[in-house]
Protein backbone atom coordinates (compact mmCIF):
# COMPACT_ATOMS: atom_id res chain seq x y z
CA UNK A 1 0.00 0.00 0.00
CA UNK A 2 1.19 3.34 -0.82
CA UNK A 3 -0.05 6.58 0.55
CA UNK A 4 -0.75 8.97 -1.95
CA UNK A 5 -0.88 12.80 -0.22
CA UNK A 6 -3.60 15.88 -1.81
CA UNK A 7 -0.33 18.60 -0.90
CA UNK A 8 1.64 16.09 -3.41
CA UNK A 9 -0.28 15.19 -6.32
CA UNK A 10 0.60 16.53 -9.65
CA UNK A 11 -1.45 20.24 -11.11
CA UNK A 12 -1.26 20.35 -14.68
CA UNK A 13 -3.45 22.27 -17.34
CA UNK A 14 -5.67 20.25 -18.83
CA UNK A 15 -4.93 18.71 -22.73
CA UNK A 16 -7.28 21.47 -23.97
CA UNK A 17 -5.70 24.35 -22.31
CA UNK A 18 -9.17 25.40 -20.56
CA UNK A 19 -8.65 23.92 -16.78
CA UNK A 20 -6.41 22.50 -14.18
CA UNK A 21 -6.39 19.02 -13.27
CA UNK A 22 -4.99 17.42 -10.22
CA UNK A 23 -3.16 14.22 -11.14
CA UNK A 24 -3.67 11.69 -7.90
CA UNK A 25 -2.21 8.48 -9.53
CA UNK A 26 -0.35 7.63 -13.29
CA UNK A 27 0.72 4.25 -14.06
CA UNK A 28 3.76 4.16 -15.29
CA UNK A 29 4.62 6.72 -12.57
CA UNK A 30 5.38 10.51 -14.04
CA UNK A 31 3.64 9.48 -17.76
CA UNK A 32 2.85 12.17 -19.87
CA UNK A 33 -0.71 13.01 -20.96
CA UNK A 34 -0.22 10.74 -24.45
CA UNK A 35 1.74 7.99 -22.86
CA UNK A 36 -0.17 6.60 -19.55
CA UNK A 37 -1.48 3.66 -19.22
CA UNK A 38 -3.90 4.42 -16.85
CA UNK A 39 -4.48 7.82 -14.90
CA UNK A 40 -6.68 8.38 -11.80
CA UNK A 41 -7.34 12.58 -11.74
CA UNK A 42 -10.11 15.07 -10.62
CA UNK A 43 -10.92 18.56 -11.83
CA UNK A 44 -13.02 21.40 -11.29
CA UNK A 45 -15.66 22.04 -14.32
CA UNK A 46 -16.18 25.80 -14.05
CA UNK A 47 -17.76 27.02 -17.32
CA UNK A 48 -19.61 25.07 -20.28
CA UNK A 49 -17.40 23.55 -22.93
CA UNK A 50 -15.41 20.64 -24.61
CA UNK A 51 -13.79 17.94 -22.82
CA UNK A 52 -10.48 17.02 -23.77
CA UNK A 53 -9.99 14.55 -26.40
CA UNK A 54 -7.72 11.42 -25.49
CA UNK A 55 -6.93 8.80 -28.76
CA UNK A 56 -7.64 5.37 -27.75
CA UNK A 57 -8.74 5.83 -24.20
CA UNK A 58 -11.41 4.67 -22.06
CA UNK A 59 -13.26 7.12 -19.59
CA UNK A 60 -15.18 7.40 -15.95
CA UNK A 61 -16.51 10.03 -14.89
CA UNK A 62 -18.55 10.62 -11.36
CA UNK A 63 -18.94 14.10 -10.06
CA UNK A 64 -17.80 14.85 -6.62
CA UNK A 65 -19.48 18.28 -5.91
CA UNK A 66 -21.45 20.82 -7.14
CA UNK A 67 -24.21 21.32 -9.26
CA UNK A 68 -25.56 19.36 -11.97
CA UNK A 69 -23.04 18.06 -15.36
CA UNK A 70 -24.84 17.79 -18.98
CA UNK A 71 -22.69 15.52 -20.98
CA UNK A 72 -23.46 15.33 -25.07
CA UNK A 73 -20.96 12.49 -26.07
CA UNK A 74 -21.29 12.34 -29.74
CA UNK A 75 -24.31 11.32 -31.25
CA UNK A 76 -25.71 9.61 -28.09
CA UNK A 77 -28.41 11.62 -26.04
CA UNK A 78 -27.08 13.71 -23.57
CA UNK A 79 -26.89 12.74 -19.83
CA UNK A 80 -26.48 14.45 -16.32
CA UNK A 81 -24.58 13.52 -13.66
CA UNK A 82 -24.58 15.43 -9.96
CA UNK A 83 -23.19 14.08 -6.63
CA UNK A 84 -25.73 11.34 -6.35
CA UNK A 85 -25.60 9.72 -9.84
CA UNK A 86 -23.75 6.73 -10.77
CA UNK A 87 -20.17 7.00 -12.81
CA UNK A 88 -20.74 7.47 -16.02
CA UNK A 89 -18.14 5.18 -18.50
CA UNK A 90 -17.39 6.60 -21.80
CA UNK A 91 -14.58 6.79 -25.25
CA UNK A 92 -12.48 9.52 -24.20
CA UNK A 93 -11.98 10.13 -27.97
CA UNK A 94 -15.39 10.42 -28.72
CA UNK A 95 -16.04 14.46 -28.66
CA UNK A 96 -17.91 15.40 -25.34
CA UNK A 97 -19.38 18.89 -24.53
CA UNK A 98 -20.19 19.54 -21.16
CA UNK A 99 -22.74 22.16 -19.74
CA UNK A 100 -23.16 23.29 -15.88
CA UNK A 101 -26.39 23.96 -14.28
CA UNK A 102 -26.38 24.69 -10.94
CA UNK A 103 -23.21 26.13 -10.86
CA UNK A 104 -19.21 24.59 -10.86
CA UNK A 105 -18.78 20.96 -10.43
CA UNK A 106 -15.53 18.92 -8.99
CA UNK A 107 -15.30 15.52 -10.60
CA UNK A 108 -13.28 12.39 -10.18
CA UNK A 109 -11.68 11.24 -13.24
CA UNK A 110 -10.36 7.64 -14.43
CA UNK A 111 -9.23 6.64 -17.61
CA UNK A 112 -7.41 3.92 -18.94
CA UNK A 113 -5.55 2.76 -22.60
CA UNK A 114 -7.94 1.09 -24.50
CA UNK A 115 -6.45 -2.52 -25.39
CA UNK A 116 -4.19 -2.62 -22.69
CA UNK A 117 -5.96 -1.78 -19.31
CA UNK A 118 -9.58 -1.49 -18.31
CA UNK A 119 -11.08 -0.08 -14.95
CA UNK A 120 -14.11 0.15 -12.97
CA UNK A 121 -15.16 2.71 -10.74
CA UNK A 122 -17.44 2.53 -7.65
CA UNK A 123 -18.56 5.08 -4.67
CA UNK A 124 -17.59 2.99 -1.35
CA UNK A 125 -20.66 2.06 0.70
CA UNK A 126 -19.50 2.43 5.44
CA UNK A 127 -18.98 -0.93 6.67
CA UNK A 128 -18.67 -3.00 3.55
CA UNK A 129 -15.09 -4.74 3.10
CA UNK A 130 -14.07 -4.84 -0.09
CA UNK A 131 -11.54 -7.79 -1.38
CA UNK A 132 -9.61 -5.54 -3.79
CA UNK A 133 -9.00 -8.36 -6.44
CA UNK A 134 -7.73 -6.52 -9.09
CA UNK A 135 -3.87 -5.91 -10.17
CA UNK A 136 -4.14 -2.43 -8.96
CA UNK A 137 -6.52 0.06 -7.14
CA UNK A 138 -6.59 3.42 -6.20
CA UNK A 139 -9.13 4.42 -3.57
CA UNK A 140 -9.66 8.12 -2.93
CA UNK A 141 -10.49 10.05 -0.31
CA UNK A 142 -13.40 12.58 -1.76
CA UNK A 143 -15.04 14.89 -1.66
CA UNK A 144 -14.48 15.42 2.13
CA UNK A 145 -11.98 13.22 4.60
CA UNK A 146 -12.73 9.61 5.28
CA UNK A 147 -11.51 6.78 7.55
CA UNK A 148 -10.69 3.78 6.11
CA UNK A 149 -9.41 0.23 7.08
CA UNK A 150 -7.27 -1.61 4.96
CA UNK A 151 -5.73 -5.30 6.13
CA UNK A 152 -6.97 -4.21 10.14
CA UNK A 153 -4.65 -1.32 9.56
CA UNK A 154 -7.13 2.31 10.67
CA UNK A 155 -5.90 5.26 8.42
CA UNK A 156 -7.06 8.81 8.49
CA UNK A 157 -7.61 10.39 4.86
CA UNK A 158 -8.08 14.02 4.15
CA UNK A 159 -9.65 15.11 1.31
CA UNK A 160 -8.33 13.79 -2.41
CA UNK A 161 -5.66 11.91 0.01
CA UNK A 162 -5.32 8.53 -1.60
CA UNK A 163 -4.52 4.69 -1.22
CA UNK A 164 -2.61 3.01 -4.09
CA UNK A 165 -3.52 -0.67 -3.29
CA UNK A 166 -1.78 -3.81 -3.97
CA UNK A 167 -4.43 -6.99 -5.17
CA UNK A 168 -5.33 -9.04 -2.20
CA UNK A 169 -5.77 -6.03 0.68
CA UNK A 170 -9.25 -5.97 1.76
CA UNK A 171 -10.73 -2.17 2.05
CA UNK A 172 -13.25 -0.92 4.53
CA UNK A 173 -14.60 2.59 4.60
CA UNK A 174 -15.46 3.54 7.99
CA UNK A 175 -16.29 6.86 7.94
CA UNK A 176 -16.75 9.40 4.94
CA UNK A 177 -16.40 9.41 1.35
CA UNK A 178 -14.61 7.28 -0.61
CA UNK A 179 -14.09 6.02 -4.08
CA UNK A 180 -12.13 2.68 -5.36
CA UNK A 181 -10.98 2.64 -8.82
CA UNK A 182 -9.97 -0.29 -9.84
CA UNK A 183 -7.46 -1.67 -12.57
CA UNK A 184 -6.86 -4.51 -14.61
CA UNK A 185 -4.77 -6.07 -17.74
CA UNK A 186 -7.34 -5.97 -20.60
CA UNK A 187 -7.85 -9.57 -22.22
CA UNK A 188 -8.19 -7.97 -25.80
Amino acid sequence: MQRLWSAEHRRMRWKNGKGETVEIAVHPPGAALDAFAWRVSTAAVVEDGPFSCFDGVDRTLAVLAGGTLRLQIGAAPACQLDPTSDPLAFAADAPCHAQLFGGAVADLNIMSRRGLWQHRLQRLACAVPIAQASVMAVLVAAPGPATVRVDGVTLDLGPLDALRLEAGQTVTLLDGDGWLAQFDPSSA
